[in-house]
């Protein structure tokens, strides 16, 4: 019986933890104000650390020399690069108003770099962990170039300097990546039977990111419900953002499919799980801040592709 309950807990963890997130962040919402905000401080603080935890596991399997560049990390990198670019010229010319927040919400979610947990679930269904972790970088560094160049130019009533916004988003991005890789690399030249006890619980990864998921799911909810947009607009935020998770999952399939089944798979995730913190935090800083909504409804949508890619998986239909 137990054994029943583990498997089941492992095959649907996804949907089970992000059904609890909200739960927990609605629950102490509406019954406990005070709960609320010492909760959602310790999800605040406690999250980036598991997602580094994670990355650092993650990186334990992955050599430095494992970290190559791929033809299809450019093609991807000039698609997402477009993408951003259209709609950042859509905000331009719209008047402020429901449509331009309509239009910075689907500028957000495909100029959002990839989640760190990307490498997880693209371990699971057949990608190559290396290889999103190489496009995770360039994307953190691209990020970084093209949010302060165009923030001006959407925004030109916001005081953005060049260079704070670049080191400012580079820390926000980096913070979490550098550290792990760092000292997961100095234990696997340093500490090798260290490094290898340490590939032994490389597992664990998956199931760090369902305590970060509850986290990130409460924070994401505590966005919506905390936003004071009417709910048509949100519902608008919604569609557009569902949309645009879909077509990058599928858009990065389909870039990298002549590069074999493996690599369409990993340019799949690179592409469509997107650092949805991110998302939040670049919405209320630089942009309408109602548009980082569009953050808290990505993280819905890319965590239901993200179990349905990991219930084929398990049918072998991947």
């Amino acid at each position: 019986m137990l054994e029943k309950v583990v498997k089941f807990f492992k095959n649907w963890m996804l949907p089970i933890v992000m059904v609890l997130g909200v739960s927990i962040y609605l629950l102490l919402h509406y019954l406990s104000g005070s709960a609320e905000d010492t909760y959602i401080g310790i999800a605040k603080r406690v999250q980036p650390t598991l997602i580094s935890v994670m990355l650092f596991l993650q990186l334990a399997v992955v050599s430095p020399r494992d970290l190559k560049f791929h033809r299809w990390h450019f093609v991807c990198i000039a698609a997402q690069t477009l993408l951003f670019a259209g709609f950042a010229l859509l905000c331009i010319l719209l008047p402020h108003g429901n449509a331009r927040i309509l239009s910075e919400s689907a500028m957000l979610c495909f100029i959002a770099p990839t989640a760190v947990a990307a490498g997880v679930i693209a371990s699971k269904i057949g990608g190559n962990i290396s290889s999103v972790m190489t496009y995770t970088v360039m994307i953190d560094f691209l990020v970084a170039l093209l949010i302060p160049a165009f923030i001006p130019l959407i925004h030109p009533e916001t005081d953005v300097d060049f260079f704070p916004a670049f080191f400012s988003i580079i820390k926000r991005v980096s913070s979490i990546l550098v550290l792990p890789c760092l000292l997961a690399w100095f234990i696997r030249y340093a500490l090798p039977g260290l490094q290898r006890r340490l590939e032994k619980c490389v597992g664990w990864a998956f199931y760090i990111w369902g305590i970060a998921l509850t986290l990130a799911m409460s924070l994401a909810t505590r966005s919506l419900v905390t936003s004071g947009i009417v709910w048509w607009v949100i519902i608008c935020i919604g569609l557009i953002s569902l949309l645009a998770c879909i077509f990058q999952f599928w858009l990065g399939r389909w870039l990298a499919r002549s590069y074999g089944h493996a690599e369409s798979v990993t340019a799949g995730q690179a592409l469509g799980q997107k650092n949805n913190g991110f998302i939040i935090w670049l919405g209320f800083t630089y942009l309408t801040p109602v548009c980082s909504v569009a953050g808290g409804l990505y993280a819905i949508w890319h965590n239901l592709v993200n179990s349905w890619e990991l219930y084929q998986a398990r049918k072998g239909q991947i």
